[in-house]
């Protein structure tokens, strides 16, 4: 490892050593999780904007790496180290086209072969889906996405986007129709049909559902503050608040 990554080895080792910190020595990969998810989300926040906040908040996603890395040395099982030397031989491995003697014109080309690589690997044996492989716990827009995704790869896809643009429609209606019917269970069911149909139309025009949803939570952000900023939000108007709206929109382009 380098001399850099061997000092925060250490630092965790000293930290989880007898004479350490009470709370890092009791910390257990179930502990972790959520700040692990936690961290992870950080740098999303951050990577548009570079500089030191995306440098610190890297740093911090690799503590947590380097955390549970040191767990599993304690009981045996691995090392940071041998993390590094998984990822390491995974990229070579993967990488035929670089590393060995395949050729790759295009990402296309690319993204067949790792497939390929994938499917002779042991992790490959023990999944009996097309599906499997996908993180539970990740977002569920993010699930879905990956779920479609591999799904295409055998042909269960539409030939265009219009096809998917028609069945968002589809389900849509449905839903309209439930709530006709003011049917509760019925109307949450197909507004996830809405959803997940939404994703598919994302993916056939090429655009990236989670970073296009997360530009409009932070527009409406931006929008909703400079509201909160020009008026009382308690006694101001709807009629006033869509002004300010407005402003808000105009401002921001």
């Amino acid at each position: 490892m380098d001399n850099k990554l061997e000092k925060l080895v250490e630092i965790l080792k000293k930290l989880r050593g007898e004479n350490g910190c009470p709370w890092d020595r009791e910390q257990t990969l179930k502990t972790l999780k959520p700040h692990l998810i936690e961290e992870t989300y950080e740098v999303l926040e951050v990577m548009e904007e570079g500089g030191d906040k995306l440098k610190d908040e890297l740093g911090d996603l690799l503590l947590q790496i380097a955390f549970q890395s040191q767990i599993k040395s304690e009981e045996n099982e691995f090392d940071m180290g041998d993390v590094i030397d998984s990822i390491t031989e995974k990229m070579i491995r993967r990488h035929p086209h670089v590393f060995g003697d395949r050729n790759a014109k295009n990402s296309e080309e690319v993204s067949k072969i790792w497939e390929e690589v994938k499917k002779t690997e042991k992790t490959s044996e023990e999944r009996k889906s097309i599906l499997d492989g996908i993180p539970k716990n990740i977002p569920a827009i993010l699930r879905a996405a990956k779920q479609q995704k591999k799904a295409s790869k055998v042909g269960f896809d539409w030939n265009d986007l219009d096809g998917a643009l028609n069945k968002m429609e589809e389900e849509l209606e449905e839903f309209r129709e439930a709530r006709i019917k003011k049917n509760k269970e019925e109307m949450s069911e197909e507004l996830g049909d809405v959803m997940f149909s939404l994703i598919n139309v994302a993916r056939l025009a090429k655009i990236d559902p989670y970073d296009s949803l997360l530009k409009t939570i932070n527009k409406f952000d931006f929008r909703f503050r400079y509201i909160e900023k020009n008026t009382d939000i308690k006694k101001a108007t709807l009629e006033e608040m869509e002004k300010l709206w407005e402003e808000a929109k105009n401002e921001s382009r």
